[in-house]
């Protein structure tokens, strides 16, 4: 569920919203009834990364790290 509220109401509920917020929702913060911010739950991390899982995959050229020729930067390439 998403909640629109104006600045004025959002100051004076913050507690009501942060719970609607806690149980999974979301609430849109307007000022003239334009958006202009958005509270969103914070989702666990659900998976764990690890480490060496795709190594072998993804390869980076030697001259990765090498300064880029002066006709990159001159926007003539």
């Amino acid at each position: 569920m998403t909640k629109t509220v104006n600045i004025g109401e959002a100051q004076k509920q913050l507690p009501k919203l942060l719970s609607l917020v806690t149980a999974g929702n979301e609430v849109i913060i307007a000022e003239d009834d334009k958006p202009v911010a958005k509270i969103v739950p914070i989702l666990p991390h659900l998976q764990t990364r690890i480490a060496g899982l795709n190594r072998g995959k993804i390869w980076v050229s030697d001259d990765f790290d090498d300064p880029l020729p002066d006709k990159f930067w001159m926007g003539t390439v």
